[in-house]
């Protein structure tokens, strides 16, 4: 995968991004409404596999790095998700406390959002957003995204779920 903004390049995971990736998804603050911090070990391995087989196809999630400066800013992509028993693609987002506030996560979701419905053909993806994620909750609003539904996880906890679907949809 590679996609390029503005400021931003979502790319595929090379050896470099395991350390910062590892770093980005034990932080609790990070991943506060993602479900908590992620064992080290288990991510380390998912990493390395990845990085042995990288995905096939346009899903997934990869690395984000700013384009002037190469620096890993965060995680980003498109997820196959069951949501109710209804087949979804999601859009993900995960950054390091240090770009917060930046805009990275609207710059990105909106290129991904062109790209799952320009480039891959998809009339809707979603987002699984904790009604307590005021950021994110702002995120999908500027992406035009509207709110759907409160829907409940298979681990009993409830999340907003966003939208955004093609004109005429």
């Amino acid at each position: 995968m590679r996609l390029q903004t503005e400021r931003l390049l979502l790319r595929s995971l090379l050896p470099q991004d395991v350390e910062p990736e590892l770093r980005l998804w034990a932080d609790p603050d990070v991943t506060r409404f993602m479900g908590g911090p992620r064992d080290s070990d288990r991510v380390r391995q998912i990493l390395e596999d990845e990085l042995r087989t990288p995905p096939a196809g346009p899903l997934g999630q990869w690395p984000v790095v700013v384009k002037a400066t190469g620096e890993f800013v965060g995680d980003c992509g498109l997820v196959a998700k069951d949501i109710d028993g209804r087949s979804e693609i999601e859009l993900v987002y995960l950054f390091e406390k240090s770009a917060w506030g930046m805009g990275y996560a609207t710059e990105i979701g909106s290129a991904l959002l062109r790209f799952a419905h320009e480039e891959l053909g998809r009339e809707r993806i979603v987002s699984l957003i904790d009604s307590d994620n005021v950021a994110s909750r702002r995120v999908a609003v500027r992406l035009g995204m509207s709110l759907e539904a409160v829907v409940t996880r298979p681990d009993g906890g409830q999340r907003e779920l966003w939208v955004s679907k093609v004109c005429g949809a």
